[in-house]
């Protein structure tokens, strides 16, 4: 037993195991990195884009000509010779009137023969095959029927023409019978076929009443195989120069009133063109009164037409408006800040920790991040500094501003690019519903291909970001 007493307990020494250790920071390191995964909102991105916003004005417009309209002498079977849409000079057969009908079937049955047509007609009908089928679009169907009924009579007008070549000395006995007749342009213009009731209007005696298209009459002259003395047999526009009148805002008007040229599109084709324009006011109303010199045979066959006013047309950096948010700042004086030390960065300077030991000494001076300039101050967060705290100038004690005392909120966006989120101010230029143009190149703003947040509401500053 007295053995036994003497026998000492053999302690383990401690042996400090870093492997553990390093294997439990791992550990802690994934839980909270999960822990952050699911608790975190994902952060949508934007990449700031050059871009442009029009405002665009869609407003549905009558359209006025200088228009004549030619009259039948006599009744009787008539063929065309001209192109719907064409230009036509003094002494250009337009049309005939055959009274008994006898060279008119001659002229359509020959007409008849597609045989007829040269190269050179068929390449012009080729191309405006491959034309409208470029630009055929589902959304505008009811324009294939239109363009069928043109080209059909654009080719029984070639045809026509060529009939009354073959045709000549049978013509000429007719002529001399007094039963075929031969009409000539009287005028330069261009042909149309086609009468509506607005060929005696223009701008003069417009009135608001002729923009309800909803009775619009269209009555068209080419399908017509026999006329009648005194009917309409085509018109022919005298000028290049024509009006597109509508109703607008008596806020647009205003904005309007100091110049006297807008750019305009076409909704139809969206073709693009320049006008003059001036504001006519009726019993209070105002209507603009675009002329154009260009483009009216493009439009010839319409009286109505749907037309954009591209005005307030901005360019710039390009955001969506979601990105957008706001936050408040404390604006202090510039003659507050110093430069100096280590650093170029601008400082402010504690004026309560300062005194005979502690004057100029770097821990007394803190450097708040900038974030915008306005005239004579700075606009910084409360990040490293808080309201209440008390500043003075470099060059002075006694002369001391305490933080706080006034503010300012400023629009901006944050930006994402180092993986947390700081807010840059931003300048608008023009906004619309969905995107705003922001100046490019501003200091403390942002820049192009910079990355930001897509909904600005959701982030704070130097908060962490989960794409």
């Amino acid at each position: 037993m007295a053995k036994n007493e003497n026998i000492i307990k053999y302690k383990k020494p401690f042996h400090f195991n870093i492997g553990l250790v390093i294997f439990c920071i791992i550990i802690i390191y994934v839980i909270y990195n999960i822990f952050s995964y699911f608790t975190t909102s994902t952060i949508s991105e934007y990449q700031v884009s050059q871009g442009m916003i029009a405002s665009n004005n869609v407003y549905h417009g009558l359209i006025l000509r200088d228009e004549s309209v030619v009259y039948a002498d006599q009744s009787g079977y008539i063929n065309y010779y001209i192109k719907n849409a064409s230009r036509v000079s003094v002494n250009d057969v337009v049309y005939s009137i055959d009274t008994n009908g006898v060279i008119a079937d001659k002229i359509n049955s020959t007409g008849a023969n597609g045989e007829l047509l040269s190269e050179e007609a068929l390449q012009e009908v080729s191309a405006k095959l491959d034309g409208f089928s470029n630009t055929y679009r589902s959304s505008s169907f009811g324009d294939t029927n239109t363009f069928k009924m043109d080209l059909d009579s654009e080719i029984s007008q070639i045809l026509n023409s060529i009939a009354l070549a073959n045709l000549g000395e049978q013509i000429s006995t007719a002529e001399a019978n007094n039963t075929f007749h031969r009409y000539a342009s009287g005028k330069q213009g261009v042909i149309a076929y086609y009468v509506d009731g607005y060929e005696a209007d223009n701008l003069e005696n417009f009135k608001a009443e002729m923009l309800e298209s909803g009775g619009y009459v269209k009555t068209n002259l080419e399908s017509n195989v026999q006329v009648t003395s005194n009917s309409p047999v085509y018109k022919i526009v005298n000028s290049e120069k024509w009006n597109i009148i509508f109703a607008i805002s008596t806020d647009l008007a205003e904005s309007l009133q100091d110049d006297s040229n807008i750019k305009i599109k076409f909704c139809k084709d969206n073709y693009s063109a320049n006008a003059t324009y001036e504001i006519i006011w009726q019993d209070g109303e105002p209507f603009l009164a675009l002329q154009l010199n260009t483009a009216m045979i493009r439009y010839i066959n319409e009286r109505f037409v749907d037309v954009e006013l591209v005005i307030n047309q901005t360019s710039g950096l390009k955001i969506p408006k979601s990105a957008i948010t706001s936050k408040e700042f404390f604006t202090v004086p510039k003659s507050y800040f110093t430069e100096g030390g280590d650093s170029d960065n601008k400082g402010l300077i504690l004026a309560e920790t300062l005194d005979a030991d502690t004057a100029g000494d770097e821990s007394s001076i803190i450097y708040p991040t900038i974030y915008y300039e306005k005239n004579d101050k700075y606009y910084i967060d409360s990040e490293l500094i808080s309201a209440g705290t008390v500043i003075r100038k470099p060059d002075s004690i006694l002369s001391t501003y305490t933080i706080g005392t006034d503010t300012d909120s400023l629009i901006g966006v944050y930006n994402i690019n180092k993986g947390y989120a700081v807010f840059k101010q931003i300048n608008i230029m023009y906004e619309n519903d969905e995107y705003a143009i922001v100046e490019p190149k501003t200091s403390y703003g942002i820049a192009l291909y910079d990355h930001i947040a897509l909904d600005g509401s959701k982030l704070q500053e130097s908060q962490l970001i989960k794409k």
